[in-house]
C-alpha cells in the first residue's frame, strides 16, 4: 500500500458502517458479543484484521459480495488473532442482522439462505418475529469428527489449575473434536468444578500450545444439559462467553454415546464471566456418529455506528 507522506490520498479515510449484537442471548449485556460489517467490500484483508483487533471481541464479521450462485452473502470471520474457516457466533448473527436490516428480504416468519464462509457453504434459517429478526439457525457445514487427544491428564490438569481426578467422569473421557475448528473436549462430574477452573497460561504454552488440543472445551453433562467454558488463548480469548463451533464439535463427542436418532442439548456458557448464553444444540445420531448438527440461538443488537479505515483494497 502507498505511504500516506507520497500519496495523501491514500490517508482518506473509508466510512463503512458496523452493528454490534449479543448472540445466543435475547438479552442485551449477555451472551457473545460480535460486531458486523455488512458491507465490507473496500477492505482488504489486512484491514480486516485491524478491525477486529480494534473491536478486540472474541470474533468480528465481515460481510461480502459472493461469487457463490446459491449464496446471499460472503462472510469471513476474524479473532483478532486471525481468520477463522467458520464460527457460529458469527454466524448466527451475521444472518440475523442481514434479514433484520432488510439485506435478505424475509420471506415471513422464517427465511432460509446461504452464507459462503471459508469452510464452505453455511445454511441458515432466521426466525422474524413481529417485523423483527430474533434467531438463527445454521447447519454445520462439516460434519464433527472425534479423534485421541496427544495432552495428558495431569497436562489438562494442570493448565485448568485442576486435580487430575477432577478430569473426566466414569463414561466421557478427554477427546478432541471438529467440525472445522478444533477443540479438546473435556468433561467435568461436578458444575462446581467448573467454577472453580483458574486458567494457567503458563501450563498452557509448555503443554498446549501450537498442539491440535490447544482450545480447551470443558464440559459437564448432565441428560440434556450440558455447562461450558472455552479457553482460547491462541485466538487471543483468554475465555469465551459463547462458543458455536464448540458447540458443533461437541455434537460429535456426545454422538459416540446416544442412541440412533434425533436429539438436543442446551448447552449454558460463559455464566462465570456474567455473560449468560444459551445455544441450542440438535444433532442427528446414527451407528454413535453425529450425521447432522444444527446450532442455534436468539440475537439481539445493541449498537449502530460508523468506522473509519484509512485507505481501501485494489
Amino acid at each position: 500500500m502507498p505511504s500516506c507522506l507520497r500519496n495523501p490520498w491514500w490517508c482518506s479515510p473509508v466510512a463503512t458502517a458496523f452493528h454490534t449484537l449479543d448472540v445466543f442471548t435475547d438479552r442485551r449485556f449477555g451472551g457473545n458479543p460480535l460486531a458486523v460489517l455488512p458491507d465490507a467490500s473496500g477492505l482488504s484483508v489486512e484491514q480486516m484484521q485491524q478491525v477486529a483487533r480494534e473491536f478486540n471481541l472474541s470474533e468480528t464479521a465481515f460481510v461480502l459480495p459472493t461469487k457463490t450462485p446459491d449464496a446471499q452473502r460472503r462472510v469471513r470471520i476474524f479473532t483478532p488473532a486471525g481468520e477463522l474457516p467458520f464460527a457460529g457466533h458469527p454466524t448466527v448473527g451475521s444472518a440475523v442482522l442481514l434479514v433484520d436490516l432488510g439485506l435478505v428480504p424475509a420471506g415471513g416468519a422464517v427465511t432460509r439462505f446461504v452464507l459462503e464462509e471459508q469452510i464452505g457453504p453455511v445454511a441458515v434459517t432466521v426466525t422474524t418475529r413481529r417485523g423483527r429478526a430474533v434467531s438463527a439457525q445454521l447447519e454445520a457445514p462439516q460434519l464433527p469428527v472425534v479423534t485421541d487427544r496427544s495432552a495428558t491428564t495431569d497436562q489438562i490438569a494442570a493448565v485448568l489449575s485442576l486435580p487430575a481426578a477432577a478430569i473426566g467422569t466414569p463414561q466421557l473421557e478427554p477427546q478432541l473434536a471438529s467440525g472445522g475448528v478444533p477443540f479438546l473436549v473435556v468433561p467435568v462430574a461436578d458444575p462446581r468444578v467448573l467454577a472453580r477452573i483458574s486458567f494457567d497460561l503458563g501450563a498452557w504454552q509448555r503443554h498446549l500450545a501450537g498442539t491440535d488440543d490447544q482450545n480447551m472445551y470443558v464440559v459437564r453433562v448432565a441428560d440434556e444439559s450440558v455447562e461450558a467454558r472455552m479457553f482460547g488463548p491462541a485466538f487471543r480469548i483468554p475465555e469465551d462467553p459463547a462458543t458455536g463451533a464448540a458447540a458443533v464439535a461437541l455434537g460429535g463427542y456426545l454422538a459416540q454415546h446416544a442412541p440412533d436418532g434425533a436429539h438436543r442439548w442446551v448447552v449454558t456458557q460463559g455464566v462465570e464471566m456474567g455473560r449468560p448464553s444459551r445455544i441450542e444444540l440438535d444433532v442427528e445420531v446414527a451407528d454413535g456418529l453425529a450425521v447432522a448438527v444444527h446450532i442455534g440461538g436468539n440475537a439481539v443488537r445493541v449498537a449502530d455506528g460508523t468506522l473509519r479505515v484509512t485507505g481501501y483494497a485494489d
